[in-house]
């Protein structure tokens, strides 16, 4: 069956302009102006999106899909996300990681993500998680990149953190060598997500590594990098240096020092940060944990893919265009992440699609050319939502 998506305002995310967009077999098969299949032969659903926008889907790189935190006792454990919580915030793709949960395990998070995408989008891991030793399937970061489809890279290892295993540059050198060289034995963007924390170290590891080996920075993702003033002025660095960083939504909202999401972007355009070089991601099911002066637990707020959404209406209300506030959320992490047909809308991509209304609301949702939300509210969901 064919789906025709007719008269919206087509964002991919650079602006289209108002086009139909054609999707068969779960692909986008053309976008132009009055596209007509009245002689296709076959059966064809027709949507008019007139004052609609159509948009590529959120691909979100870093999630605690199978759950995550744990920092304050198990009680503060976070829950499996479900199928629907992604895809009423828009999310089409998403990155699964363990972060502090390795007593979860790879295992669970890769069932996590095979599940969530016989669902219905689309859903990848990292190998690895925050502390040492390392976890893996195959017994190694490299092999699990090499041999498994669905692990993109490694993640996600702290850094001038609390909860950091306190890596010499050695080690972290090490770790990003084995994404490196899984890369290349893949074909896979092979990225290292470091968990970026408030503690005094910031970026320094990450810099010596640059300067003293020939690991190219295009392998690392630093995370979290907005939680403090000075953090998020060496993330500036680090992508003036032709580095990607990674905003996570919503971390304003939870502590006093961070730079609110949105306001991060502009900052960094306006340093002179090209738009390419920031992704935004949901941190779903993580903790936003604070720490008192003595290294205890304060306070923990549970993360979510609705503040996605919130973060890129932020960004349109600040004065940014659609066009260029979307790159974060879609084609940005695409591209770090090595997936060529996601993050766009263009033909041989998946059929991945956003409909947003006029005030940035989610009016639909596809997902692989399947609905999965409509006016709104999901009209899929996972086997065991109610």
């Amino acid at each position: 069956m064919m789906l025709l998506l007719k008269n919206g305002e087509v964002y991919a995310p650079d602006y289209v302009g108002i086009a139909d967009v054609l999707v068969l077999n779960g692909k986008i098969a053309a976008i132009e102006r009055g596209i007509d299949i009245t002689c296709a032969g076959a059966e064809v659903e027709v949507r008019n999106l007139r004052g609609l926008r159509l948009t590529p889907g959120f691909v979100d790189n870093h999630a605690h899909i199978a759950g995550g935190g744990g920092e304050a006792g198990f009680e503060s454990r976070t829950p499996e996300t479900a199928f629907s919580t992604f895809t009423r915030c828009g999310v089409t793709t998403v990155v699964g990681v363990l972060g502090m949960a390795a007593f979860c395990g790879p295992e669970a998070l890769l069932a996590k993500a095979r599940s969530l995408t016989r669902e219905g989008i689309t859903a990848y891991i990292l190998t690895g998680f925050c502390g040492l030793p390392p976890v893996s399937l195959t017994g190694s970061a490299r092999r699990d990149i090499v041999l498994i489809g669905e692990v993109l890279g490694v993640g996600e290892i702290a850094v001038s953190d609390l909860r950091a295993p306190q890596l010499s540059v050695e080690e972290l050198a090490r770790a990003a060598a084995d994404a490196r060289a899984g890369a290349m034995q893949s074909g896979k963007a092979g990225v290292l997500n470091l968990h970026m924390g408030s503690g005094k170290e910031g970026f320094g590891s990450l810099f010596k590594l640059l300067k003293d080996t020939d690991i190219p920075i295009r392998h690392f993702l630093p995370t979290h990098v907005t939680l403090t003033p000075d953090l998020f002025a060496q993330s500036k660095i680090f992508a003036a240096l032709g580095g990607t960083i990674d905003i996570t939504a919503g971390t304003g909202e939870a502590y006093p020092e961070a730079i609110p999401s949105a306001n991060a972007v502009n900052l960094c355009l306006e340093s002179g940060v090209p738009i390419d070089s920031v992704t935004l991601s949901s941190n779903t099911g993580g903790l936003l944990t604070a720490f008192n002066n003595a290294g205890n637990v304060e306070h923990v707020a549970v993360c979510s893919p609705s503040a996605l959404q919130r973060e890129l209406k932020a960004l349109v209300t600040s004065g940014l265009d659609l066009s260029m506030a979307l790159k974060p959320f879609t084609a940005n992490p695409a591209r770090v992440l090595g997936l060529s047909a996601k993050g766009r809308i263009a033909p041989g991509c998946d059929a991945d699609i956003l409909i947003l209304d006029g005030d940035m609301n989610i009016e639909s949702v596809f997902a692989c050319g399947r609905m999965v939300v409509e006016s709104g509210r999901p009209v899929v969901k996972g086997r065991f939502e109610f």
